[in-house]
């Protein structure tokens, strides 16, 4: 209805302009009606510029609009004066378009207040800053963490702690690392920090999460100290415990004879073959105390690794030769999956010891199966991880390993094996954190043990 209206209001304008111009044209060429020929020109040049104005209106009008919409400005409304003009229809829709980005400029302050809030009340600090370190977000928890009020710049933080600053800068997506804050001179955190890189609008951002973990740390090292000296204790008590019993038998022996002043001469060879046999249980358990110790002693005196690019199929490829005589005894076959492109960044002799622990670990275990129907297999596959670095995985069909036991075959001496000693899975995980990667274990009885070595970038 308004548009046709629209469309009648400019053909009659059309129209009375026509018949205006064929006016003065048939007066222009007659000599009189000079007043009448001034009159009809200036009145073509009215039409003309109402005609213009006409339909210049709804241009403009659709011009204010987008410039209201550029400027995120809604507090214009345009009047609806009900002709049924198209200028009507036209401000009715602008009206409705203002009301919509209203609402939707609404949702989003209390979308944006919403989350803010939970940002701010969330158990876990949160820091934004963009390239420059300039601060845009800091919530409550991490200024209560840090030690501030406020916060503009990150490069603020350095009479706090100049390493925190570095973290911050340094670590990339996906990064991880552990930060000591003191607190006061007796008091002090460990902040554990957490980064991902954002790309918003052509900036780059860095969002930053901080948690203090001194509580979990302090209770994870008690953990281990009672492990450990539940293990020590255990260990040294079997071997203390019959050299200290047979010290005894034979300290009360000897204070017999001195008592009943019997002559050496007179002990018959069944005394001292008891004697001899007890002496050589005192040197074995002596020995392998001194052994346990020395184990121990290697655990806690570990080298950083000296770095350097290694092939990972080669890696594979010395341990295979070096446990080619396992192989064949156990008759384990073995399939590997190994890229010839593969490198990795690592201390080739640590990374390969701790291959050569795995590997016989699962050998032995293949080894204790009596099922003569399977084939016993030993999978080794490496491969690159999308975020960089790389995946070597250890995989056997053998007996697998009890839930209660895979908790602690980290745990320094814990084995499950009657000759083993314990220490080559933890001294794997020490080697495996200094290469600032892991190994992880995943067992199914009856169906086998896959330990995964991952290597960061």
């Amino acid at each position: 209805m308004g548009y046709n209206k629209f469309r009648y209001q400019l053909i009659g304008r059309v129209i009375l302009l026509g018949l205006t111009i064929f006016l003065f044209a048939n007066l222009f060429y007659t000599e009189s009606y000079t007043f009448s020929k001034i009159l009809i020109f200036l009145l073509i040049g009215v039409q003309g510029y109402y005609l213009f104005y006409f339909l210049e209106k709804s241009n403009r009008e659709t011009i204010g609009f987008l410039q209201s919409i550029k400027w995120d400005d809604f507090s214009h409304t345009y009047p609806e004066r009900k002709e049924g003009s198209s200028i009507d229809e036209l401000y009715n829709e602008f009206n409705a378009v203002i009301k919509k980005f209203r609402e939707i400029r609404a949702e989003n302050e209390a979308s944006y207040q919403y989350l803010k809030t939970i940002v701010q009340h969330v158990g876990i600090g949160i820091v934004t800053f963009d390239a420059q370190g300039e601060v845009q977000i800091i919530n409550t928890t991490a200024r209560t963490l840090l030690g501030v009020k406020h916060l503009k710049n990150i490069k603020q933080l350095k009479v706090i702690n100049e390493e925190l600053v570095t973290t911050l800068r340094e670590l990339r997506t996906g990064g991880r690392d552990l930060v000591k804050i003191a607190k006061t001179d007796e008091d002090e955190i460990q902040l554990a920090i957490y980064a991902i890189e954002l790309s918003l609008r052509g900036k780059e951002f860095k969002l930053i999460s901080l948690q203090n973990i001194q509580s979990e740390l302090e209770e994870k090292e008690m953990e281990a100290w009672q492990n450990l000296i539940r293990v020590l204790t255990h260990e040294i008590m079997n071997s203390v415990t019959p050299i200290s019993s047979l010290a005894r038998t034979i300290e009360s022996e000897m204070e017999e004879w001195l008592d009943n002043g019997q002559d050496i001469n007179q002990i018959d060879n069944e005394q001292i073959s008891d004697f001899h046999t007890a002496l050589h249980t005192i040197h074995r358990r002596s020995e392998s105390l001194i052994k346990f110790v020395g184990d121990f002693r290697n655990m806690t005196h570990i080298t950083l690794p000296n770095l350097s690019q290694v092939c990972v199929k080669e890696l594979i490829g010395h341990v295979v030769s070096l446990l080619k005589h396992d192989f064949q005894q156990t008759g384990v076959q073995l399939v590997q999956d190994v890229p010839d492109s593969l490198y990795i960044q690592i201390d080739e002799q640590q990374i390969e010891q701790v291959v050569i622990n795995i590997v016989k670990n699962a050998i032995q275990a293949l080894g204790e199966v009596d099922d003569e129907e399977l084939q016993k297999t030993l999978w080794i596959k490496a491969s690159e991880r999308p975020e960089g670095g790389a995946l070597i995985s250890i995989r056997d069909n053998g007996p697998g390993i009890e839930e209660e036991a895979l908790k602690k075959i980290f745990i320094p001496f814990y084995t499950t094996k009657k000759s083993g000693s314990g220490i080559g899975l933890s001294l794997s995980k020490q080697i495996m954190r200094n290469h600032r990667g892991s190994i992880a274990v995943r067992s199914v009885i009856n169906d086998g043990t896959e330990f995964t070595l991952k290597f960061s970038q």
